[in-house]
């Protein structure tokens, strides 16, 4: 999987990605990451791609010209036929080529982070991991110039409601999420389809050697090696867990007859009873 990054500090986003499990994959080729300095395609001696905003207001705007030359760039480099230097500075007639060749192959998908967009979660990243592209825009200061957003985004994506400086964080946090959905990058792949938010459940505890520690015992279920119980017994605590610190999530759990029955017996999840009335009608409560 392939992806590209528009930002203007590709230092710092590369230095994040370059470690532990994604900087693994990467040295596999199972991955590829570019950061692409949107400042190598400034139209000034200065690099600068800000400027004020028509209409006045607070702070800086990043222009629209770097941006759409960067992303022309990237297009060129999903192509293949793009160097890995600013070519478009240099050949504006191979930039007309490459675009021309890729109405084709169809345009990539290019995320703009923003406050906008849908919020990010774990059923986005299953989707994304399916691309074999994908590029991400990273905006700053009081934001990108609007006719280069609508001319080249396709989803505007948010990681939550709260203002970060740029789009470099978010990207990091998207890459890293998506890329462990790629086969082959988690030493057990299998590992990725039992978490947190798979079946809109959170992931059960779990538990390692000492089996007693600091008075603490492991769950005997867990030592007996009878694996049925042992995954009745994940699953129950997954949605025990979730009712009491995600009950939101149970709106879109699928649960069972009598998995709604342990929710109704667990005096802690009386709070969420009625988001799960309104969804599956009334709860039997067991004594």
């Amino acid at each position: 999987m392939h992806f590209y990054i528009m930002t203007l500090f590709p230092e710092m986003v590369m230095q994040g990605l370059n470690t532990s499990i994604i900087g693994r994959a990467m040295e596999k080729g199972l991955l590829s990451i570019d950061a692409v300095n949107i400042r190598d395609y400034a139209f000034n001696k200065h690099n600068s791609v800000d400027d004020y905003p028509y209409g006045g207001g607070a702070g800086m705007l990043m222009q629209a010209e770097p941006v759409y030359q960067a992303y022309k760039a990237v297009e060129g480099m999903i192509a293949g036929a793009a160097p890995n230097e600013p070519w478009l500075k240099e050949a504006k007639e191979d930039a007309f080529c490459q675009a021309e060749s890729l109405k084709e192959a169809g345009k990539p998908r290019v995320i703009y982070l923003s406050p906008q967009g849908r919020t990010f979660n774990q059923k986005m990243a299953e989707e994304l991991a399916q691309e074999q592209e994908l590029v991400f825009l990273c905006g700053h200061y009081e934001g990108i110039d609007e006719r280069v957003v609508e001319e080249i985004v396709t989803d505007y994506v948010s990681i939550g409601d709260y203002i970060l400086t740029g789009g470099e964080l978010p990207a990091m946090i998207m890459v890293d999420a998506i890329s462990r959905l790629v086969t082959g990058v988690l030493h057990n792949d299998v590992s990725a389809e039992f978490e947190s938010f798979q079946d809109n459940l959170l992931e059960y505890p779990q538990y390692s050697r000492p089996e007693i520690w600091h008075d603490k015992r492991v769950p005997e279920i867990l030592l007996s090696g009878h694996h049925a119980n042992i995954e009745k017994w994940r699953r129950e605590q997954s949605i025990l867990r979730t009712a009491k610190l995600r009950p939101d999530l149970l709106k879109k759990a699928q649960l069972t007859e009598n998995e709604r029955k342990l929710l109704s017996r667990d005096d802690k999840c009386d709070k969420i009873q009625n988001v799960v009335k309104k969804r599956d009608g009334p709860l039997v409560r067991m004594y």
